[in-house]
This record gives structure tokens, sequence and C-alpha cells, in this order.
């Protein structure tokens, strides 16, 4: 399999970390690209017309987009734990969660184009205030049900911890730990994986 990534992107993230927790690391190729909103790659749109990563080709040349449908796919390859379980009442909370933090990986990857990528004088401002709030009301709102996530794998958390490392990453002055204890110790637990460790954003 051939896998189109930036190390940057919380997104590329996610599935490197899904890829790793599952075993399949060893069977992907690893295809290095730069983009941006404004700025396409050719390399890339061969296989993705919509030129962004996360981008997986198959074996059998299938071409897959979104992380969320490359994690599906791959969660299909192994025959261990899987990270979206088939049960219903387990299944919704953990795709409930990996929803959450998509969409606050999404509005935080928005905000980073919005002020590093167009220029200073296009800005504006309300909408980067409240594409960053959503990600304050999405912590808020996943703290108190933190404690549970300890020792606790999925694409539900995967996905979560992928967000708070974007936040250190690119947004250290949000402080996103602070009033948010139960949520600290957990991503201290979840960042000591070595899936997580060799994933580190640069």
């Amino acid at each position: 399999m051939k896998f189109y990534y930036s190390p940057s992107s919380p997104f590329v993230r996610k599935v490197e970390v899904a890829a790793r927790e599952t075993g399949l690391m060893d069977r992907i190729a690893l295809e290095p690209v730069t983009v941006t909103p404004v700025a396409p790659s050719d390399k890339l749109m061969v296989d993705n017309p919509l030129s962004k990563v996360p981008c997986l080709v198959t074996d059998d040349g299938l071409s897959l987009v979104d992380s969320r449908v490359i994690c599906e796919y791959l969660d299909s390859l192994h025959d261990g734990k899987k990270l979206i379980p088939a049960e219903p009442g387990r299944r919704w909370r953990v795709l409930r969660l990996a929803a959450l933090a998509d969409e606050a990986m999404d509005a935080a990857v928005l905000t980073r184009y919005e002020t590093f990528v167009r220029p200073e004088d296009k800005r504006w401002q309300p909408w980067i205030d409240n594409q960053l709030a959503k990600v304050t009301r999405t912590l808020d709102h996943v703290e108190p049900d933190a404690g549970r996530y300890m020792g606790h794998l999925c694409i539900g958390t995967i996905s979560l911890a992928c967000l708070l490392g974007y936040l250190d990453f690119r947004y250290a002055d949000l402080r996103w730990r602070e009033g948010r204890p139960a949520l600290a110790r957990w991503f201290e637990e979840m960042s000591a994986r070595p899936s997580m460790q060799v994933t580190v954003p640069k």
C-alpha cells in the first residue's frame, strides 16, 4: 500500500497511529507530499483529485481518501482487537468521540490556514475566534469522561489524542490543559504509547 502523507497533519497522524496499533505499518510505503489549499500537489492528484492528505492507495489500486475511511479500511485488514467495535452499544460511542475529535481537528487546521496561509490583511478574526471556540467547547465536553478513556484504545481515543497533539504543536498558547486535569492525565498516558511517540508532528 502507498500512503501519501505530511507529518504535520493530525489526520495523517491518526492514520499512522492506527496502522501502527494494528500491526500494518510494515505493509505501507510512505509517500511524502506538501500541500496547502492554494498549492495542490500534481503527484498527489494522480491518486486523489482533491489533493488532500491523507490518501491511501491499496494493494489493488483503490485510492481511499478521508482519515475515517482509511482507518476503517485498515481496521478490516487485521485479526486483532478492532479499533471500531462492531457491537452497537460501543460502536456508536466510539464513532461519536472520533467524530467530535475529527471536527475539532478540522477547525484547528482551517484556523491554521487562515492565520498562516491567508495574507494578513485578509484574515477574518471573528471566523478564527469561532473556529477555535469549537475546539475549546469540544475539550470541555469530553473532559468529564476523560477518566474513562484510560487504557482504552479505539479510533475515538486515537482521534482525540491526535487533536491534543496538534494543539500542542500549533496552538500552545491555548493552554488546553488548564481546567481539564482528567484530559491532561489521559493524554500523558496515551502519549507514552510507541505509536504516538514515533508520530509526534514535526
